[in-house]
């Protein structure tokens, strides 16, 4: 038989990490002609979640779980669960049961069909703040138009991979990672099913507006230097303007003579052009920053505990 793992990834879902497992539980249960296994992965929680999942790994023979030494961010936790799975697909998806377990049969049949990436994508956005709508879905936009191959829109981490997927995402090594435009980049055959996420089903959302900010500007540094190459482009015109300018002025003075007006018109100038270049300096530091990150080559992750036993050896992929 085959094995399916359910990737879990939390950070202080204490309140929820129960009634997650029993209602996938109930679920999988249905499901015999497949093995599931859980793997938990605590991204350095400071509630008593980690407490939860040994309950759960002593009761559950088929549940697992990692301990990372330290929050290290939804993303890293993501790999480093991919790290640790040996089965033939993987279910990624949140504590917080806004991801319905009740998709997972349906996601099932379509990898049984031969899809190797089986994800879900939102049908609605009616439960967000109108700016919030109109900045992801600008977001997108300008996204696509950066980078040379297709990104999923509204398209989140709840989705099963099959093994040649996750074998794939696991060749992605960097420090500062974007997983959704990873999922996109890999290919492989995709399917996309509707689905509305559930509210929350306790606690509240770890994400705030200067973490999505964050987390766009990964997205496009990650899979473009397209802003690289706006600025240079930018940068060019500018300076074949104040080229144009200055021989105009210096034709004009010699033509006509007397002192060149325009002093404040010259001040809006010259406070316009350095407005611009540090904005240009700010993105040729993004990309500078993250070339710093990449040389250290620091492993992405360190394990804390795993399945009940210190992790005195770190192992690095």
């Amino acid at each position: 038989m085959k094995t399916i793992t359910i990737l879990v990834p939390c950070y202080n879902e204490e309140a929820v990490l129960k009634k997650f497992y029993e209602r996938v539980q109930s679920v999988i249960s249905n499901i015999k002609e497949y093995n599931f296994q859980y793997l938990f992965v605590n991204d350095g929680s400071t509630d008593s979640t980690l407490n939860i999942m040994r309950d759960l790994q002593s009761a559950d023979s088929n549940v697992h779980y990692i301990a990372l030494s330290r929050n290290f961010g939804k993303e890293t936790a993501l790999i480093a669960g991919f790290d640790h799975i040996d089965s033939d697909a993987v279910v990624v998806m949140d504590s917080d049961l806004q991801h319905p377990p009740e998709m997972i049969p349906e996601m099932i049949s379509w990898w049984q069909k031969g899809y190797k990436d089986i994800c879900t994508k939102r049908i609605s956005r009616d439960d967000e703040p109108p700016f919030k709508k109109f900045a992801s879905k600008l977001y997108y936009v300008i996204l696509q138009e950066m980078t040379s191959f297709s990104i999923q829109v509204n398209v989140g981490d709840f989705r099963l991979l099959d093994r040649q997927c996750i074998e794939a995402l696991k060749l992605f090594r960097e420090s500062q990672r974007y997983t959704k435009g990873m999922f996109s980049w890999i290919g492989f055959e995709k399917k996309e099913i509707p689905y509305q996420p559930e509210s929350r089903a306790a606690g509240q959302s770890k994400w705030n507006y200067f973490k999505l900010v964050n987390l766009a500007i990964e997205g496009i540094t990650s899979f473009t230097i397209l802003p690289l190459r706006i600025a240079s482009l930018l940068g060019c015109i500018l300076a074949l303007t104040a080229m144009l300018y200055m021989l105009f002025v210096i034709v004009q003075t010699f033509l006509y003579g007397g002192d060149v007006p325009g002093y404040p018109s010259l001040i809006c100038t010259i406070l316009f052009i350095g407005g611009v270049q540090i904005f240009f300096l700010g993105i040729i530091g993004e990309y500078l920053g993250r070339i710093f990150n990449e040389s250290k080559h620091r492993p992405l992750y360190l394990l804390k505990e795993r399945d009940g036993k210190p992790v005195i050896k770190q192992e690095f992929h």
